[in-house]
């Protein structure tokens, strides 16, 4: 008896699944900068551990994503004038409070050290600078709009300990940095950290605009 014939395949059939659309989760990385007499230039940071799923085994900032609640946390000092402005370029002045508020808080659970200038109270807001902002590629299967803020290490206070999220969690100078395992965009980061840092104060306040990486691709937003 013959084979009975093959179904016709329909276009569906053909057809390659569409891949979801991934859309990137806003987050926030604080970037604590101190100046050492002996060490130069020093930046906190520590290692995320190889359970991590996003990440793992590369030394990066206190960060994390944003989340609800960070939009309506309170805050004991508001944003700077400029800083706000950069961030809301991007952002509605809402997100722009929940970025700041979200790197506080990130860096509070990750460190230990917190922005509040006693103990308990929200934290302050006004010693925060805008560095830049870097979105997660299409083809992640994790993906973020992460801001990079700067802050120097005495707005801080608070004994460095954390919750264990971040290994190795230290003060290492620029080159110590760069001798580390580091993703390609904290490694780039860095960079534009660095040419932030080489600026005046009076021209870190004029800027009108801040590098944005988007598609492994850096330009000015």
């Amino acid at each position: 008896m013959p084979d009975a014939a093959a179904p016709a395949l329909s276009a569906s059939d053909t057809t390659p699944p569409r891949r979801t659309r991934i859309v990137p989760r806003n987050a926030a990385s604080l970037i604590l900068v101190r100046q050492s007499r002996a060490r130069g230039v020093e930046l906190l940071m520590g290692m995320r551990g190889s359970k991590h799923v996003f990440m793992p085994n590369v030394l990066v900032f206190p960060g994390g994503r944003v989340d609800p609640h960070d939009h309506r946390a309170p805050y004991a000092t508001p944003l700077r004038a400029d800083t706000q402005a950069l961030l809301e370029r991007t952002a509605t002045p809402r997100q722009a409070y929940g970025i700041a508020l979200a790197a506080a808080r990130e860096l509070e659970e990750e460190t230990g050290l917190t922005l509040a200038r006693t103990l308990g109270a929200p934290p302050a807001l006004d010693g925060l600078e805008y560095l830049c902002r870097a979105v997660t590629p299409p083809n992640n299967n994790r993906r973020f709009n992460a801001r990079f803020l700067v802050a120097e290490a005495g707005h801080a206070r608070g004994t460095l300990a954390g919750s264990g999220e971040l290994e190795q969690l230290a003060w290492y100078t620029l080159e110590d940095v760069l001798s580390h395992r580091l993703a390609s965009i904290t490694r780039e980061v860095v960079g534009n950290l660095e040419r932030f840092l080489a600026m005046s104060p009076e021209q870190r306040r004029e800027r009108r605009e801040t590098p944005l990486n988007q598609r492994n691709v850096w330009r000015m937003e």
